[in-house]
């Protein structure tokens, strides 16, 4: 659990290369130069984790390129206090940088392996959302709806309703939408029953599976 003054070098030029790529929001750099990423996978990755990459987790699930966590960060506008609905907590490195922006957040990971290995890890380093939730993230958290922003971070072969049941109006769901590869969408909901669409360009995401493993 070590995070070394090397690291945090590493962690600058990671935030100047996404800089040249488009991240403009100084507030996701900031969260981008302070989480300390390579803790977040396998060891043997470590050399490589202040890189635009990739890699696996456990339970057949990645953590997404630096780049696609400060892209989805940055479209959603997090405010400070808001709440912010996570679908696939993963490896719990977005979960981290909404901490950092503020954000109250409730995060809903549906296997069971990572679920208790991230809700275990992330408070050990200091971040401690709202809510871990063992769930099915196709239906969302009823309970503490509504919320500001919503995120999903998996591919989505469909937009769930109950997704854009649970936001606010003047809430937004961000969301890739596909098979194989995905087309990240952002709803703004204009009222009860009005969204605004967006398409933000192709990614590619590990599936997102319905219910719980």
């Amino acid at each position: 659990m070590r995070d070394t003054t090397k690291h945090q070098g590493l962690r600058n030029k990671l935030a100047i290369v996404l800089q040249s790529k488009g991240i403009v929001d100084e507030k996701v750099l900031n969260a981008v130069r302070k989480i300390p990423r390579h803790l977040f996978i396998d060891s043997s990755f470590e050399a490589h984790a202040y890189q635009d990459k990739a890699f696996p987790i456990t339970a057949n699930q990645t953590i997404s390129h630096p780049y696609t966590v400060a892209f989805q960060s940055q479209v959603l506008e997090v405010k400070a206090g808001e709440k912010v609905l996570e679908i696939g907590t993963g490896s719990g490195y977005q979960t981290a940088v909404l901490l950092e922006l503020k954000a109250k957040v409730y995060s809903i990971e549906r296997q069971h392996e990572l679920f208790k290995k991230t809700s275990l890890f992330l408070p050990k380093i200091g971040y401690r959302p709202k809510r871990f939730i063992f769930g099915d993230g196709y239906i969302g958290l009823s309970e503490e709806a509504p919320f500001d922003k919503i995120i999903v971070t998996a591919g989505a072969p469909f937009v769930p309703k109950p997704l854009l049941s649970q936001l606010k109006v003047g809430g937004k769901l961000l969301i890739p939408v596909g098979d194989k590869e995905q087309i990240m969408t952002l709803f703004i909901r204009k009222s009860a029953k009005e969204f605004e669409k967006h398409e933000l360009g192709d990614f590619k995401f590990v599936p997102m599976l319905q219910k719980k493993n």
